[in-house]
């Protein structure tokens, strides 16, 4: 995998030999995006199978749960990390009689569906946001949805990817603070791409919409409760807040399996937490207090009045969310 760390500057791959080195890829950022981390998760999970010295299936059965155990703890906010890991669950359970090598097998080969799925979803999802795109005024994101963020292609930037394969587009990306992955990433893959984009600080979008020159928002998300309500990066709910202020739709691109249908609300999505030290330093110099209190959230919730949409690969959900995201979950 591409350590995300060390773009733009450096291109740096990462080989994970042990499903411990994908645990903590994933909870280092090395990998980061809620459709990537369940791909790695899968992937994690067909590793510690796969070099498991377990002779038997019953003697696999208490390593294997150890494995998804810890792999589900490494990041509790994005729900496909959990989806991919109870998808492997699902096909181990299925598999009562079968042999390590046929057990070994299956959940490579499961690992490797996950990924290419993830990668045709995001591509029909980019089909369905380009359609929603206006043939005025340039796009905004916030965070990294791109394909860094995902097996290919991306969500958020699946949309902008997409629009941009049918027409000239021009992209303000939030710089994302305080891990800046709309600086560090957003900016370098649609720059790589070939697409224009021009980087602000976060606290320049609102004087940005206020001008006109933004036609529409589009996002991602880690998880999105049954009502609507869409947990993403820290600052999407104030960016939702002043697009809602400057009549500018706020989208949201993401994959059924982003949906959490168990939650009735963003206030039932828990959290990240993380180190205080993301904040209080900038590339290992310190640049406040030591000793001040910090508070960082990785994500907040946009309360789902503020989404005009929710882009999925079987379509577009629209308020009331209760109905339209059930009504694509089961059709």
């Amino acid at each position: 995998m591409i350590d995300q760390r060390a773009l733009p500057g450096t291109v740096n791959y990462l080989t994970c030999e042990t499903w411990r080195d994908v645990a903590e890829a994933i909870r280092n950022l090395t990998i980061r995006g809620a459709p990537a981390i369940g791909v790695a998760a899968a992937m994690g999970v067909a590793i510690g199978v796969a070099r498991s010295q377990k002779k038997t299936r019953a003697e696999l059965a208490p390593e294997f749960d150890e494995i998804c155990r810890e792999l589900a703890a490494t990041r509790p906010t994005a729900v496909n990390l959990f989806w991919a890991i109870d998808r492997m669950k699902r096909l181990f359970s299925s598999m009562p009689d079968a042999t390590i090598t046929e057990i070994r097998e299956a959940m490579i080969a499961e690992a490797k569906r996950v990924l290419d799925e993830d990668i045709a979803i995001c591509r029909r999802i980019g089909q369905h946001g380009a359609a929603l795109v206006p043939a005025s005024g340039s796009l905004m994101t916030h965070c990294n949805a791109g394909a860094l963020a995902t097996g290919g292609y991306g969500t958020a930037l699946g949309v902008i990817r997409a629009a941009a394969e049918q027409r000239a587009v021009h992209v303000f990306s939030c710089e994302t603070r305080p891990v800046l992955q709309g600086a560090r990433l957003t900016a370098w893959e649609l720059h790589e791409d070939g697409i224009p984009v021009t980087l602000i600080t976060d606290n320049m979008a609102g004087s940005v919409l206020r001008k006109g020159e933004v036609g529409m928002i589009v996002v991602g998300a880690d998880r999105i409760a049954a009502n609507g309500d869409v947990a993403n990066k820290i600052g999407t709910y104030s960016l939702a807040v002043l697009a809602k202020e400057n009549g500018v739709p706020f989208y949201v691109a993401a994959p059924i399996s982003t949906l959490d249908l168990t939650l009735r609300s963003g206030d039932d999505i828990p959290i990240e937490q993380r180190a205080g030290s993301e904040i209080t330093h900038m590339g290992g110099v310190r640049i406040a207090p030591e000793g001040v209190a910090v508070f960082n959230p990785a994500f907040d919730v946009t309360p789902n009045r503020y989404v005009a949409g929710i882009i999925t690969e079987r379509g577009v959900a629209r308020a009331p969310y209760e109905e339209s995201l059930k009504r694509l979950t089961t059709g």
